[in-house]
Formats: C-alpha cells, sequence, structure tokens
C-alpha cells in the first residue's frame, strides 16, 4: 500500500519540477524587464548603494535575470543558470532586504530566500523530464549507444 502511495507521490517529481522553474522564470521576468526599461537608473541606484562598477553590475544582472526566464520557461542549462540566479539573489538579499527582516509585507527577505531554495532544488535535481534538457540528454544517450 505504501509503495503504491510512494509511486504515485514520485510521479509527481517531474511536474513538480517543471513548476517550481515557472514560478521563478514568472519571478525573474518582470525584475528584469524593470531593470532594461531604464539600466542606467538601476546602475545609478547600485552606485547610491556603493556597488563597485555599478552600471557593468547593472548589466550582468539584467542579463543574467533574462537568460534565466529564457532557460527556466525552456528548462535549457537549468543547473547552469541556477548559479548565477542564486549569487543575485543572496547580492539582493544583502543590498535591499536583509535590514528590513524577513517578512514580504515589509519587504524583507522571505521571497529571494524561497527563489534560492528553489534554485537550488533545480541545481540538485535538473530540470525534469518536461525540458530541453531532457530532450537533449535523451538524444544524446541514444547517439551514444549506436
Amino acid at each position: 500500500m505504501f509503495q503504491k502511495i510512494n509511486k504515485k507521490f514520485n510521479s509527481l517529481q517531474d511536474l513538480s519540477l517543471l513548476l517550481v522553474r515557472m514560478v521563478l522564470a514568472y519571478g525573474f521576468y518582470e525584475p528584469a524587464k524593470t531593470k532594461w526599461t531604464d539600466i542606467h537608473s538601476v546602475g545609478e541606484w547600485l552606485a547610491g548603494m556603493g556597488v563597485p562598477m555599478p552600471v557593468i553590475h547593472a548589466y550582468l544582472s539584467a542579463s543574467f535575470e533574462m537568460l534565466g526566464v529564457f532557460l527556466l520557461l525552456t528548462g535549457w542549462m537549468v543547473r547552469w543558470i541556477s548559479f548565477p540566479l542564486i549569487i543575485i539573489m543572496i547580492v539582493a538579499i544583502q543590498l535591499v532586504h536583509w535590514k528590513n527582516g524577513f517578512a514580504v509585507a515589509g519587504n524583507g527577505y522571505e521571497i529571494p530566500l524561497y527563489y534560492i531554495i528553489m534554485l537550488m532544488v533545480l541545481m540538485a535535481y535538473g530540470a525534469g523530464k518536461y525540458s530541453l534538457d531532457y530532450l537533449i540528454g535523451r538524444a544524446r544517450d541514444r547517439k551514444c549507444k549506436v
């Protein structure tokens, strides 16, 4: 009985990974789009917080966030994009959210922390079956067997 239930739970793994990717892509889209709308203002804002090379950092974060949206949606190179997105979230927590405490209601670090945890799950488990990573891996495996 427990084995049957566990098998049903296991069948949700790939759907769960897909949903995590979709939630993260949605979460990174608006900040990336906003940054690209006025990238120099983002650089000035970062400069005001003492970030070195603020315009370069504005371009880097906006680029990785937008690239992350695309890669998370398609499920391509998910493990690889997760790492820079985690770094962006750590920096966001340090620069913006930490002083506000945990709660999202006060602009705390709750949401960036959740993003970090979800990205760590993707780094550990990959994108799942509903992804380009999976399809490319299957094609490569078939090619290697021939």
